[in-house]
């Protein structure tokens, strides 16, 4: 299957090659920690890892620019005119990554305007990478590393269709593991006139993923979040049924912004987009 001329099964590859670097790291004695301007941490594992994509996309598409975390000064006078780029997060959850809890992953997303038209997520400690492809359904593979993805047939072959699981008696929140507000307390509190609920810490985009399995029903982000961590998870969520949506004008979530940061948004499973939507909504 190819999305606007780029063949799926590479993009799995280079994401594969960068969660296989990002784990070598993991599994080192040294992360090589700096302190960015931002405050936030940068390892060895983002740097090699952005390598990686950065190398591969610009082989395979040329043509396309590619935006990331590491390369966010690009003025918007000059994004604005991009009708298609490539939108990475090399390592998302770097917090994770050095406390050692696996909670984090890697994006690719593929944007056309201001809409995710391809997203790839990968989840190196847990040996997974799902992907969406716009009106094309969402997916999820297991133990990638012990297969060899060599064209679109077998891909599809080893992919499995999210959701996978959806029906559960209570609402199950996510919750960010290192990021926390008063706002997402608050909405976290109506939930409770709907039904009983629990909520889950997990970190990174894996999050999006969660919700798009059917595992969990609703993440709930009021705190700063940027457009390179959550695009390749919407259209993975979206295509698995579910939505993403500005909490504020309760539109769908576009990208390409003047200012990069997101707003406020709330991420819905298929599940409870059907039971529970319009109750948030109102």
């Amino acid at each position: 299957m190819l999305v606007d001329g780029i063949k799926l099964f590479e993009i799995i590859n280079i994401i594969k090659e960068a969660s296989n670097k990002v784990l070598f790291v993991y599994n080192s004695q040294d992360f090589g920690i700096l302190t960015k301007e931002d405050k936030t941490p940068l390892t060895i594992a983002d740097r090699e890892s952005q390598k990686i994509i950065f190398s591969h996309l610009r082989k395979i598409t040329p043509q396309i620019p590619v935006l990331s975390e590491e390369g966010r000064n690009i003025p918007y006078e000059e994004r604005v005119k991009w009708h298609l780029f490539w939108l990475i997060d090399p390592l998302d959850g770097t917090k994770e990554f050095i406390k050692k809890n696996g909670e984090f992953t890697i994006n690719i997303a593929l944007i056309e305007e201001t809409r995710p038209l391809l997203g790839v997520v990968a989840v190196p400690v847990r040996d997974q990478i799902f992907f969406g492809i716009a009106r094309n359904g969402a997916y999820k593979i297991e133990d990638i590393s012990k297969l060899n993805i060599e064209n679109e047939e077998v891909l599809f072959r080893v992919a499995k269709r999210l959701p996978q699981s959806c029906f559960r008696e209570k609402i199950i929140v996510l919750g960010s593991r290192s990021h926390r507000d008063e706002k997402t307390e608050s909405y976290i509190q109506t939930l409770k006139s709907l039904s009983d609920i629990e909520v889950i810490p997990v970190g990174s985009s894996y999050k999006l993923c969660y919700l798009a399995e059917g595992l969990a029903d609703v993440y709930p982000r009021f705190g700063t979040t940027m457009e390179w961590d959550i695009a390749a998870g919407h259209i993975i969520l979206k295509e698995a049924g579910g939505t993403i949506y500005n909490a504020i004008t309760m539109k769908e979530l576009v990208y390409n912004k003047p200012s990069l940061e997101n707003p406020p948004f709330i991420a819905e499973s298929l599940y409870f987009r059907e039971k529970y939507g319009n109750a948030t909504k109102s």
